[in-house]
């Protein structure tokens, strides 16, 4: 099976090159390399015969039509995007332009390769998305979102996402496009790029530097190892019912002062201070606008029909995450000098 996968040199996407390439399956990454981007993500399969790069960007169509007539996928793993909230409230228009224009693309560009194709019945066109889509929940541990919770995006981002969405069910529902949708809740593990709160979190801790907390810290995540979701991902990019999305959800949920109170905890195990501990960085700083309150998953969806939960808890997902950063200082360490990495960014100010 060949599997064109957009934004694989990205962190979730590099994750599932990585796992597809593992299995057996034939991977085809294409990425534009943006700022975000690492071609060493995917170093340990680089120079498999499964694998090929293309660099390649999806606001640009007539390339995307020259990649699926020249390597003919069987499915298409969409996960190129522009991810960070942040970055969105600073410059929304890139957000508009990759994540709604460049789906727009992926998606005619797929139907037109399917219907010359003749619509071959193994054909997916699975999106990959978020739960911010839904808006925020309040802190009643009850309240989870499920495959039909109402859309209430509240950043430049979330929103750019949802519209991405909507795009993906209307193909599905007007072509005919056989598609398939996931939502993930939030994301950590190896290879996470510097701009995003954990690996900030411990290189700020690892160079004595203060650990940024929105606010007083109360807002909650439910926490997903990337190596799980990618497992996750190729089950409903092969197996999952079309037109069908499916929660993907870590099951693990955490305020942000304890997730990093917790990261905190094992870096003065593998890594002490001269003096002090790592919490004693605790800093807390003006939160974001819009700050959505509380986030989690329901997994009943994927857990009934495709058999699939997550194989670590946060804190093993935490120390294995920490200890990469530990071990990998040649991949970080180039990354801090980019723009905006280690830097406020997402204040709304003009």
């Amino acid at each position: 099976m060949k599997l064109l996968v957009t934004g694989g040199a990205g962190f979730i996407g590099s994750a599932v090159v990585r796992l597809a390439v593992a299995r057996g399956h034939q991977v085809v990454n294409l990425d534009a390399l943006t700022y975000a981007a690492n071609l060493a993500n995917v170093a340990a399969v680089a120079d498999s015969p499964l694998y090929a790069f293309v660099r390649a960007d999806v606001r640009d169509r007539a390339a995307l039509d020259v990649v699926f007539a020249a390597h003919q996928p069987d499915i298409v793993m969409h996960l190129a995007a522009e991810s960070h909230v942040d970055r969105s409230i600073d410059g929304p228009a890139d957000f508009i332009d990759t994540n709604i224009t460049g789906t727009f693309n992926m998606l005619e560009a797929a139907r037109k390769y399917w219907q010359a194709a003749g619509r071959p019945d193994g054909f997916r066109f699975h999106h990959i998305s978020t739960d911010e889509v839904f808006g925020s929940l309040p802190v009643d541990p009850a309240e989870k979102f499920t495959e039909t919770t109402a859309y209430d995006p509240r950043s430049p981002y979330s929103a750019s996402k949802a519209a991405s969405d909507h795009l993906v069910r209307a193909w599905f529902a007007t072509y005919g496009l056989p598609a398939v949708l996931s939502n993930c809740s939030n994301n950590y593990g190896p290879h996470h790029f510097p701009e995003k709160l954990i690996p900030l979190v411990i290189l700020n801790a690892l160079a004595g530097r203060a650990l940024p907390i929105y606010g007083d810290g109360s807002n909650i995540r439910d926490w997903l190892y990337v190596e799980d979701h990618a497992d996750a991902l190729l089950l409903v990019a092969t197996k999952g019912a079309l037109g069908r999305s499916y929660n993907i959800g870590g099951e693990n949920e955490r305020t942000n002062l304890q997730l990093v109170q917790t990261i905190c905890g094992i870096l003065d195990r593998l890594r002490p201070r001269e003096t002090g501990t790592y919490a004693d960085l605790i800093t807390f700083v003006t939160d974001r606008p819009g700050h959505d309150a509380r986030y989690a998953i329901d997994p009943t969806r994927i857990r009934r029909e495709l058999r699939w939960r997550p194989s670590v808890t946060v804190e093993e997902g935490m120390e294995r995450t920490v200890r990469w950063y530990l071990e990998n200082e040649s991949w970080w360490r180039p990354l801090l000098e980019l723009n905006g990495v280690g830097h406020r960014l997402g204040t709304g100010a003009p």
